[in-house]
């Protein structure tokens, strides 16, 4: 054989690989979680969180809160302050990451964590590209405002000035007017991924989902009424989405999976626990092989991790795309 010919037969071979790997089935284990500033709230270390995510066995992270909240954070009134942790829980990790840096209707301190290198953001900043072995997805994260926050209203709890509520309909208004600006960008910023191998979005929505207020968690006692919340809805259905933990547990009452709020008890009359942390995801291929809630203890939290750093719990999802 010919010096210029085992030459020829070689490119052939490398420019065959990555076609090879496009084809090739992976699997993938993502995580939404709302960091609380690295545990900064509670003057806890970063090294806390850090186990969280290995705990996890997570490949890419959204997290939410990667600096601490100001000493004064008012319902409608909060501003991130002081240094992100996103740089250092990267090291940690041993990870890539990236920090959302704009300032939006969507983000709130929030920065994206993966096993594998972060390619180019979107223009406003929501999510970014990630190579995973020659497979080109997209993670989104997000975080909108938690203000007026409707379970608050509806239940008559003081949350800063907001009005209390009393029917489904004045709810379903109010959660549409307070976090419909931050999906408006949401959905400008999808345009173009529709041929990536898969797309992922993190986030806590700070609204609970109409999956989970259903006549069935009223009967239950979860649920105070049937209210079928509007951004979770537009998620799915404008956006083209499947929420993962409702995929792989579609029964609301058998798995609530409430990630609000492990800092106080089912029955605080000052509170209310719900799921408003979710991720979801969309791709031809796309299979949910698991969910699970991560938290403080069972049986809240499918994979327990003690301590805890922060007042969400997380979700975590394996796939197959």
């Amino acid at each position: 054989m010919t010096r210029l010919l085992r030459a020829t037969i070689f490119s052939t071979v490398l420019a065959a690989t990555p076609a090879l790997a496009a084809d090739a089935p992976s699997e993938l284990t993502v995580m939404s979680f709302n960091i609380w500033g690295g545990g900064a709230n509670e003057d806890k270390d970063i090294s806390e969180t850090a186990a969280v995510i290995r705990a996890s066995g997570a490949d890419i992270i959204g997290i939410q809160e990667t600096k601490p909240e100001p000493d004064v954070c008012d319902a409608d009134d909060c501003v991130p302050t002081g240094e992100s942790v996103a740089s250092d829980l990267a090291k940690a990790l041993g990870f890539h990451y990236y920090e959302q840096t704009k300032t939006n209707p969507a983000l709130w301190a929030n920065a994206i964590l993966s096993r594998y290198p972060i390619g180019k953001p979107t223009a406003n900043d929501l999510g970014a590209e990630i190579d995973v072995g020659g497979r080109k997805i997209y993670a989104f994260n997000i975080q909108l405002t938690d203000y007026p926050y409707q379970p608050y209203q509806l239940l008559g709890i003081d949350y800063g000035s907001a009005p209390f509520l009393k029917t489904a309909d004045e709810a379903i208004k109010a959660a549409a007017a307070a976090r419909g600006p931050a999906l408006d960008l949401l959905m400008k910023e999808l345009k173009g991924t529709e041929a990536a191998d898969a797309v992922f979005l993190f986030g806590d929505l700070r609204e609970p989902s109409y999956r989970d207020w259903t006549e069935a968690a009223v009967k239950a006692g979860h649920q105070p009424m049937v209210v079928k919340y509007p951004s979770a809805l537009r998620i799915e259905q404008q956006g083209g989405f499947t929420d993962l933990l409702r995929a792989a547990y579609p029964d609301e009452v058998a798995k609530p999976a409430f990630t609000w709020t492990p800092t106080t008890e089912p029955n605080d009359p000052q509170d209310h626990h719900d799921r408003i942390d979710y991720i979801f995801a969309r791709g031809k291929k796309l299979e949910t092989l698991s969910v699970s809630v991560v938290g403080e203890k069972s049986p809240d939290a499918d994979i327990v991790v003690t301590p805890w750093p922060s007042n969400h719990r997380a979700v975590v999802a394996k796939v197959h795309f």
